[in-house]
């Protein structure tokens, strides 16, 4: 579209910096145009405060807050746990908030007939991608911007410069400026001096975690939960039957307070770049954990090998942007089938950052303790001969062919 046809625009809107800035620069640039600002609550918390107040007086004609909390977990989260689904030891957790924010951006976009939709992601970034394959997908034709593909800015100390011209009030300093993404199952930190891989990762500052302690702050006393699970989802924490959604945050707390779920990693993007963040995801590495030891003692051997192969493709297209695929909905599919017998209990205990395996219990366990005993059994130990036998053949054969070659 040309921009003097463009008179209403939806932003992906979070308070944060990028976008609390782009709300007077479309009026500046794209004639002046409504900004109506939608922001996804997928588990923000004190982030969505005072939103609606700050939305309005930068320029936007209205703010929508959608609850998009139960839909994220049970539709986006839960599918990922029960795949394994983990980019390079990343739990995903910004790659399958944004499709689901991306949709409700659509919704909104075609209830209010906006002529655009906009969004504040980097063009170095992953999430330019992951929002606008999901528009596409809901919304084939409409038109999209990115101010970062547009503007003069540079950088975010430019950023900071614009809304300090333009009187926008923000919760951060040049000295605080990390690039944050948080929701109910995680909270990411780059930028700043994480930027460098050399640097150590101000993990014990005051301040700089959220979601969790560091594990050197944890306390001395390990602390011990019990999971259980009906058909790879969890639905009961030390025994008190909960909602997924429940299920994460209580796990947040208790993975919180011991140092559970922080990773250091330097991630290989979309783009082609490497980047480093710093992952607070307390109460998923839980779930993630005790949902895989269940699966040790309810998954045939077979299975289990697919299924990881499986979960490297699942992870692939959820960081790739790519939730609304056939490939990915095929995947689901095979997942779901993997996790009819995956009931049971996990029994785990957290210790300063570690998860220690504590206990594995289901009714349709394949643990067959008579069997891989190293005491009496019934199993016949010579019946190993003929197997091995038959199992090593190809080998004997291409090695009595070595032989005769050689002469």
């Amino acid at each position: 579209m040309k921009k003097e046809d463009i008179k209403k625009v939806v932003l992906a809107y979070s308070g944060g910096l990028d976008t609390s800035v782009i709300i007077p620069w479309l009026k500046e640039n794209y004639n002046n145009c409504e900004v109506i600002a939608v922001s996804g609550n997928v588990g923000q918390g004190d982030e969505l405060e005072g939103l609606e107040e700050k939305a309005i007086k930068t320029g936007a004609s209205k703010l929508y807050v959608l609850d998009l909390m139960d839909e994220y977990v049970n539709d986006f989260i839960m599918p990922c746990l029960k795949a394994g689904a983990a980019y390079e030891d990343y739990l995903l957790g910004t790659s399958h908030a944004r499709p689901l924010i991306a949709k409700g951006l659509v919704e909104v976009a075609l209830k209010e007939n906006a002529d655009a939709i906009c969004h504040g992601c980097t063009g170095k970034g992953n999430d330019q991608v992951r929002f606008e394959l999901a528009i596409q997908h809901f919304a084939p034709g409409m038109h999209v911007i990115a101010p970062w593909r547009e503007w003069d800015l540079k950088s975010r100390d430019d950023e900071i410069d614009y809304a300090e011209a333009h009187h926008i009030p923000l919760k951060i300093s040049r000295e605080t400026n990390y690039s944050k993404d948080k929701n109910l199952w995680h909270l990411s930190h780059e930028g700043l001096d994480l930027e460098d891989p050399g640097n150590e990762a101000p993990i014990t500052k005051p301040g700089f975690l959220e979601m969790c302690v560091s594990p050197l702050d944890a306390p001395d006393t390990p602390e011990e939960v019990t999971i259980e699970f009906e058909q790879g989802m969890p639905v009961s924490v030390n025994g008190e039957k909960m909602t997924p959604k429940e299920i994460v945050l209580k796990l947040n707390e208790l993975g919180g307070r011991n140092g559970i779920g922080l990773l250091d990693l330097v991630e290989n993007r979309l783009v082609g770049m490497k980047s480093r963040g710093i992952y607070e995801t307390p109460g998923g590495t839980i779930l993630y954990e005790a949902h895989k030891y269940l699966e040790t003692i309810t998954l045939d051997k077979m299975t289990a090998h697919k299924k990881a192969e499986i979960a490297l493709t699942f992870a692939d297209l959820v960081y790739n942007g790519q939730w609304y695929t056939p490939l990915r909905e095929a995947l689901s599919a095979f997942v779901d089938k993997t996790q009819e017998c995956v009931t049971g209990k996990t029994k785990l205990k957290l210790y300063k950052g570690n998860i220690l395996k504590a206990g594995v219990f289901s009714p349709y366990s394949l643990y067959n303790e008579e069997l891989a005993s190293f005491g009496e059994s019934d199993y016949d130990q010579t019946d190993s001969r003929g197997f091995i036998n038959l199992y090593g053949l190809p080998v004997r054969v291409q090695a009595l062919l070595d032989q005769k070659m050689k002469g």
